[in-house]
This record gives structure tokens, C-alpha cells and sequence, in this order.
């Protein structure tokens, strides 16, 4: 594996108020989703690492905005999967703060990546992100997990459908990525993409 992602990926923070947040730096890119989306496999498939981001199927487990750092060029944040079953509604109320003062006032945001279950599609809370997502204007793309657990028939159909929906918010990316963490459908497809992201490599 060359290119970017053949660094290590490290834990650099932990943040659950604005007030602890590292200094933005470096680009970063979020991983958004529902509680359960797949969003820390994703994130381990993506880096390579098989407990980088830990993985639960207890909604709710990732607490906080949680930092890795490349090689001094990317960092990927991992948000706490939105839906939130198995936390009371004040901590609820406490991310939904945290998320959007991080999204509103992050500078170095190059992109929020907004995991959909490819099963399932969109559901509401999806969209209520999608409008936060635009009104901020953060650029977003739209990555379809779970691919692999798809006929090709219903997935075609299924990326038919959410084209037509971004088309509606002026901050999506139009290019939506189809990707199985299990599979590795899609991976080194999306590696490119956060690599043109990041800082270009240093002059040695």
C-alpha cells in the first residue's frame, strides 16, 4: 500500500466540549453517520488498522470527537453516529452542541464524509444532518456502506435514488462512493480521494 496510508495512523485527542478540541492544524476530514453505520470500520479498513477506531454494535459507543493523525498531513475525526439509542437526551443535546459548534467553526474541515447504510437508504435524521451540513456550508460526501450485503440491481438503484436527493443540497459532493469495510469494495477508491485532501507530502 504506497501513498499516504502507508503511515501509521495515531490517536492525537479526544474531545467531548469545544473547549478541549487540539488546534486545527492540518486538513481534516469527519466521518458522520447513524449509531451503527459501520463508521469505525470504515476507518479501520481505510488506515489499515484493525482497532484503530473501536468497533461496537452498542449504539452509542463512540463518546466523544476522537482524532487520528498521517503522517502529519490528515486528520480523520470520528463523530459520535448520530441517532444516539442507547444515551439519555442530555447527552444527546450535549453532542448535538459539540458537533455543530465543531462543524460551523472548524476551519481546516476539508470534508465531511456522511456514512449511509446502503440497506436502509436516507432516514430523517439523515436529512436534518444533510440541512446542519449545508447551512454551515461543509462540504460533504455521501458513502454508502454495506455494499457488499447488496445485488448489484439494488444498489444501482439505490445510488439512483440518493443522486437525485443531493442534488437538493447545495454543500453534497455529487460523486457518491459505494464501500464495504468486509469486502474492501471501495476502499482504495476513497483512500485517493482523502490523500488529494491532505497536505502534499514534505520536501525532503
Amino acid at each position: 500500500m504506497a501513498g499516504l496510508f502507508q503511515y501509521s495512523c495515531d490517536f492525537i485527542a479526544g474531545a467531548d466540549k469545544e473547549e478541549i478540541l487540539p488546534p486545527a492544524s492540518i486538513p481534516e476530514i469527519a466521518f458522520a453517520g447513524r449509531s451503527n453505520v459501520g463508521k469505525s470500520s470504515l476507518i479501520n479498513a481505510i488506515t489499515n488498522r484493525k482497532q484503530l477506531a473501536r468497533v461496537s454494535h452498542t449504539p452509542g459507543r463512540t463518546q466523544q470527537l476522537n482524532f487520528f493523525e498521517i503522517a502529519g498531513r490528515l486528520r480523520i475525526v470520528d463523530m459520535p453516529g448520530y441517532g444516539y439509542a442507547a444515551v439519555g437526551k442530555k447527552k444527546v443535546t450535549s453532542w448535538q452542541a459539540l458537533i455543530k459548534s465543531y462543524l460551523k467553526g472548524r476551519v481546516l474541515l476539508r470534508r465531511v464524509l456522511l456514512l449511509i447504510d446502503s440497506r436502509h437508504g436516507f432516514k430523517d435524521v439523515d436529512s436534518e444532518i444533510m440541512d446542519l451540513l449545508d447551512d454551515a456550508a461543509v462540504p460533504y460526501q455521501i458513502i454508502l456502506t454495506k455494499v457488499d450485503e447488496l445485488k448489484k440491481g439494488e444498489l444501482e438503484a439505490r445510488i439512483e435514488g440518493i443522486e437525485k436527493v443531493i442534488k437538493k443540497h447545495p454543500a453534497a459532493f455529487p460523486i457518491i462512493a459505494a464501500v464495504s469495510s468486509h469486502k474492501g469494495n471501495g476502499i482504495e477508491e476513497l483512500r485517493a480521494v482523502l490523500e488529494e485532501l491532505a497536505l502534499p507530502p514534505a520536501a525532503k
